[in-house]
């Protein structure tokens, strides 16, 4: 759906955000409590303090890794317990946990990562999202003859299939490697043949973290800033939330040094925000770009952005969505959300207007949690 100007929206962080009963909100009381009840129930298996007894990390223990390219290059933090908030035309429905901490939140930050993309499209700093990138990023990243082809398309897509190393990680730290349940880790980092740019999925956090880079070499700004300035001020969100990048990833710019930042928590480092300050940021995506009145985002790069991709048919850029072979039946073809591991999760159906945060449960019961709070819709 496209936002209507006159829509409630929440006030800035601090103030009361309004409240809206389950049952005018369309839910069955009881059924929306169990899902709730559920989702503490279901706490993700991590150790809170994110590092295994035998101080292994659990993203390198997570994704099978190890080897040259595997060492924790940004800050992490110990995380909260089960945390989450269902908003309905924008007021709470429901809320549990500690709402405003800021945790580490993972690959949630790639959907973040493609709304600041979009700022640039608007801006005219991507003039054309096939142009290829070289054309505006002048970088011995894109001098090969294999890499020379990629184009932002390819980067916000996770299709680039590009070739190097960026701060320290090779792009075959993330070769074979799979996701969602029943991934099969065993040969990641196993180097492979590449395939030709656009041809060929595969979810690859050093090429999601080249994207950053070269956004900030388009805006000529650290992200934070922009995300900042552009997104999380206007639509009232805390002070708290930071992205930190890697001790490593701080490059000179106009004589200013700026930190790169990461798409992801791989290594450390990331978005550390609060499902509240989730909350509203899925709500400006699933309302179109809109916050009240004030257009954030273009509606032509949300729907972009929410279009599946060619290589993998429930992934747009860097948003995934309910199409394809992998879309859930019950559930409408324009949900969309943004994962991250732990599992962190904003869940956003536009077309009724509802958006979902959810933080730290069991990756094995996300798919009960939104089984049972869809079931609860009356």
């Amino acid at each position: 759906m496209t936002a209507e100007p006159n829509l409630y929206i929440p006030p800035r962080d601090g103030a009361e955000w309004a409240d809206l009963a389950p049952a005018e909100a369309g839910f069955d009381p009881a059924r929306l409590q169990a899902a709730i009840d559920f989702a503490k129930a279901s706490e993700s298996s991590w150790p809170r303090s994110l590092y295994y007894p035998d101080g292994r990390y659990v993203g390198i223990v997570e994704w099978n890794e190890s080897g040259p390219w595997s060492e924790i290059a940004g800050p992490v933090r110990e995380r909260g317990g089960p945390a989450g908030l269902v908003l309905k035309g924008g007021r709470r429905v429901a809320e549990w946990g500690e709402t405003d901490r800021t945790d580490m939140t993972f690959s949630i930050a790639k959907s973040y990562l493609a709304v600041v993309a979009g700022l640039a499209f608007d801006d005219g700093l991507i003039r054309d999202v096939d142009e290829p990138v070289r054309a505006t990023v002048d970088d011995a990243f894109f001098a090969s003859p294999h890499n020379a082809p990629i184009t932002w398309r390819h980067l916000l897509q996770q299709s680039s299939e590009w070739q190097g190393e960026l701060f320290g990680k090779s792009d075959q730290v993330d070769h074979f490697r799979q996701i969602g349940p029943g991934a099969d880790n065993s040969r990641k980092g196993e180097k492979r043949a590449l395939n030709p740019a656009g041809t060929y999925y595969e979810y690859n956090d050093v090429r999601v973290n080249l994207l950053g880079y070269c956004l900030l070499q388009r805006f000529r700004r650290p992200l934070p800033e922009i995300l900042r300035e552009r997104v999380m001020d206007p639509i009232g969100a805390s002070d708290r939330w930071e992205w930190q990048g890697y001790r490593n990833s701080w490059v000179d710019i106009d004589g200013r040094s700026m930190q790169s930042v990461p798409g992801g928590g791989h290594w450390g480092g990331g978005l550390f925000i609060g499902a509240r300050d989730h909350a509203r940021f899925g709500l400006m995506v699933a309302r179109g770009g809109l916050w009240g009145s004030r257009r954030i985002l273009s509606d032509a790069w949300v729907k972009a952005m929410l279009t599946p991709s060619p290589t993998l048919g429930n992934y747009g850029y860097l948003w995934w969505l309910n199409r394809g072979a992998a879309a859930k039946p019950d559930l409408p073809a324009s949900v969309f959300s943004a994962l991250g591991a732990g599992t962190n999760v904003i869940w956003a159906d536009p077309d009724h207007d509802l958006v979902v945060v959810l933080r730290w449960i069991d990756k094995s019961a996300a798919d009960g949690f939104f089984s049972r709070l869809v079931g609860a819709l009356r």
